[in-house]
């Protein structure tokens, strides 16, 4: 299967709860209260959150005006630009050596994540060592460590309930000896209520800023897309231990409420960089904020 069919896949429980009911608002009628009534409807059906609902409301229908539009089917244009525009940040050009600290509670893929997102370096020609830092989670290293095998790459890991910073350290002065370009830091998953694991997180986060201040940072979290609305508190909750530069949305084929994306950049201004498209080591894809309304919206 091909990327865009992947991509296309992935979004077809959200395409088919809310594709249908904009095709019809689309195609007929006029630019009434009943039509933004039920246009607000189908944005919230698809977990788009009503803070970013009313603000695309509030967008398009300055557009509107301002065009002079009067048909319906001239809204869809109008429409999927401003949702583009939500979701299309302009993200920082990779250098290495690059190390990523990938953060999330647990559950939402996030060894999976880190297997992929290792696998896509390792076949863009980039040499990759992860560090298999959570060790809070009995047997979280033996899991990584069947993913790194599968992807061909180095892994650092100590025995379990180690000092996770102590991984980290020894993860980093690899790297560093052996010219390795992307270093990749599993963290234990973490929840409000576990003060000591948000403590141990900022720690590790100040190794990396002491012991590679040359390697460019990028901190992402996991978000599960079918938790919708929660992944909003999560980012929240992570923002305030270390600064989230961007997100991987895992299970986006499992939910009907991919509009959820659009509440995560919308009421966090934080940018959707990877999507999870499927189990296989393959299925992590760079989101396309044009190829994902455009799935969403034109549903054909």
């Amino acid at each position: 299967m091909g990327i865009f069919a992947k991509i296309k896949a992935a979004l077809k429980k959200t395409k088919d709860a809310i594709a249908y009911r904009l095709n019809k608002l689309f195609t007929g009628g006029v630019l009434n209260d009943e039509f933004y009534d039920e246009l607000e409807t189908t944005l919230l059906s698809a977990d788009i959150g009503s803070e970013t609902t009313e603000n695309i409301l509030g967008e398009l229908k300055k557009a509107i005006d301002k065009k002079h539009l009067t048909r319906p089917e001239q809204v869809r244009t109008e429409l999927k630009r401003i949702m583009t525009e939500i979701l299309d940040f302009e993200l920082p050009e990779e250098t290495y050596p690059l190390v990523i600290l990938v953060a999330g509670v647990n559950g939402v893929g996030k060894t999976t994540s880190i297997g992929k997102l290792a696998h896509n370096y390792k076949k863009a020609g980039r040499s990759v060592t992860i560090a298999a830092a959570d060790t809070f989670r009995a047997a979280a290293a033996d899991q990584l460590t069947v993913w790194a095998e599968r992807a061909g790459v180095r892994i650092v890991k100590h025995a379990e309930g180690a000092d996770a910073a102590a991984v980290v350290y020894d993860a980093l002065q690899s790297a560093k000896s052996r010219g390795t370009q992307v270093t990749v830091i599993d963290t234990a998953g973490r929840l409000h209520n576990k003060v000591n694991l948000m403590e141990e997180l900022k720690k590790i986060d100040r190794v990396i800023d002491r012991e590679f201040p040359e390697a460019m940072r990028l901190n992402y979290i996991v978000l599960d897309a079918t938790t919708g609305q929660n992944a909003l508190s999560q980012v929240d909750l992570f923002n305030e231990a270390i600064d989230i530069d961007g997100i991987i949305l895992t299970k986006l084929d499992g939910t009907a409420k991919g509009g959820v994306v659009l509440a995560i950049a919308g009421e966090e201004e934080v940018p959707v960089v990877y999507i999870g498209v499927g189990e296989g080591i393959d299925d992590l894809e760079k989101f396309d904020a044009e190829e994902f309304v455009s799935e969403i919206v034109d549903g054909e």
